[in-house]
């Protein structure tokens, strides 16, 4: 699996509502009003990351606060993987 291009990961980062592209990653930050809403959103990543067998890092801080990093360790970097992901943690 090739990693894509910068430029190939600004074009599919475009349609991307609520991520960052920090090349090679791709980045979401969320806070939620409360601990458990938190912790439930982000249980509900990993199960769709695990039905995907992508597994983003994800980073629960503080009480309510979530970040989502994703990139492929595999490829050492960005891949259509990892915009399917997002598209679909984006509808959660």
């Amino acid at each position: 699996m090739q990693p894509l291009s910068a430029g190939e990961a600004e074009a599919h980062a475009a349609g991307l509502d609520g991520w960052t592209l920090d090349f090679p990653r791709l980045r979401r930050a969320d806070t939620f009003p409360a601990f458990r809403k938190a912790l439930v959103w982000v249980n509900r990543v990993g199960m769709l990351a695990e039905e995907l067998d992508h597994h983003p890092d994800i980073h629960l801080t503080g009480w309510c606060h979530v970040e989502l990093v994703l990139w492929t360790h595999a490829a050492d970097g960005l891949t259509t993987r990892d915009f399917e992901l997002a598209r679909r943690v984006a509808g959660l």
